[in-house]
């Protein structure tokens, strides 16, 4: 493909440890011959990034995350984008998203987004963004100023907290709009009927080998606990609050140890939690780690948890990499009934109980941590669950095709 056939690919943030599936489906696109460029809305925060991240040959760009930051970049992107024949199709859009959402979070995408359309070269024929609130506005503004098509990646927090009215909106106007979950697709596709389409991550299993065979450990040996293992960001939607609860009624019949991975703001609460509970002892909370970090975790782990729930604002998982990660592992999984979790887990490779069901939660860890034949069983049949059915390719392949269907010379409209 010729460096005319450009793709212009919005994101949050580059990069980002706990967001893999995005650097994966990117480097996997450029591996199958699209030429990308990155822009992200921030810089990174993230001490340590993932080696795959690196692996990407895109150029990456930095738009401005506060437009007080850089003021001559953007009124130097303001003079040239309101000179494009969709500046004024722009300008209304974002006027209307205004009057509904007066915030100044709204304008910062529009400053963001003349920035975008003032900077992406004349060979950028489409616009792609992952996540249709934030970076699917900016893309849109950008889009409609030059002329161009643009399209969005629709994951969970961005499906979920966005109101109706700028997801319908956003809908009609893009070319289309993936999603990795059918509980996703549907709540979109009643929105914009025709529009949305099924597209799982998946895993790329080159990176995921199999485990090898576990020590059948069952907690009676003080020195040798059943190892239980989550990833996940510490905030209120993944509901470790819950799991912590949930093992301090494990008691102290059967030796166990809790192991975390990730970062969060409520790590300092939850383990303060733990210390109140009694079983700070028992806990080790690792903070944000890196994919081959993560991959030993879970192959030295015994079982998999993650206590997901609906939060406040109405945020909540998809379907959470972890859990097929997890998975690729041979562990068994112990998640909760929320969400787009039953499209993975089901009854012959996992326990799934209700959200924000404590006493539930408790029995399944209990009955798991004394019984390691189980643990087998559930944890290989989990393991050909997301082998068979959610493999990284398939996915990819469908992207690949909808993109190199958008990625031909931009023509006027």
């Amino acid at each position: 493909m010729t460096s005319l056939n450009r793709i212009a690919v919005v994101v949050k943030g580059w990069p980002r440890l706990s967001e893999t599936f995005i650097a994966q489906e990117l480097v996997g696109l450029e591996a199958r011959g699209l030429s990308l460029e990155l822009w992200s809305l921030r810089h990174p925060t993230d001490t340590r990034r993932h080696a795959l991240a690196g692996a990407l040959r895109a150029k990456v760009n930095y738009l401005p995350e506060y437009l007080w930051q850089e003021p001559l970049r953007v009124l130097r992107g303001w003079l040239r984008a309101r000179r494009m024949p969709g500046y004024a199709s722009a300008r209304r859009r974002f006027l209307a998203d205004w009057r509904r959402d007066p915030t100044p979070n709204r304008g910062r995408r529009f400053g963001q987004a003349c920035v975008l359309a003032a900077e992406m070269g004349p060979d950028t024929a489409h616009l792609y963004a992952h996540f249709i609130h934030t970076p699917g506005s900016v893309a849109r503004y950008a889009a409609l100023m030059r002329g161009l098509d643009w399209s969005a990646s629709a994951h969970a927090k961005d499906i979920w907290t966005t109101p109706d009215w700028e997801k319908r909106e956003k809908l009609a106007e893009a070319r289309w709009c993936a999603t990795c979950t059918k509980a996703g697709r549907d709540h979109l596709d009643a929105l914009a009927p025709g529009k949305v389409r099924l597209v799982y991550h998946g895993l790329d299993f080159a990176r995921w080998p199999a485990a090898p065979a576990r020590s059948p450990r069952d907690g009676t040996d003080p020195n040798d606990p059943v190892v239980i293992v989550s990833v996940g960001r510490l905030v209120p939607k993944k509901g470790y609050d819950d799991v912590i609860a949930a093992l301090a009624r494990l008691g102290t019949a059967r030796a166990w140890r809790f192991v975390h991975v990730g970062g969060g703001p409520l790590r300092a609460q939850l383990q303060a939690q733990a210390e109140a509970a009694g079983i700070a002892a028992r806990i080790e909370w690792r903070g944000a780690r890196d994919q081959a970090d993560i991959l030993a975790t879970l192959r030295a782990g015994d079982m998999f948890v993650l206590a997901s729930r609906i939060a406040a604002d109405g945020d909540r998982d998809g379907l959470p990499n972890v859990l097929m990660e997890a998975a690729s592992q041979g562990l068994p999984l112990v998640a909760s009934d929320v969400a787009a979790i039953p499209e993975l887990v089901v009854p012959d490779c996992g326990v799934l109980v209700p959200p924000g069901d404590v006493t539930a939660l408790a029995t399944a860890l209990g009955a798991l941590v004394g019984d390691p034949a189980r643990r087998v069983r559930l944890g290989a049949a989990a393991d050909t669950r997301v082998r068979d059915e959610f493999p990284f390719a398939r996915g990819l392949e469908s992207l690949y095709d909808m993109l190199a269907a958008c990625a031909s010379p931009p023509t006027p409209r």
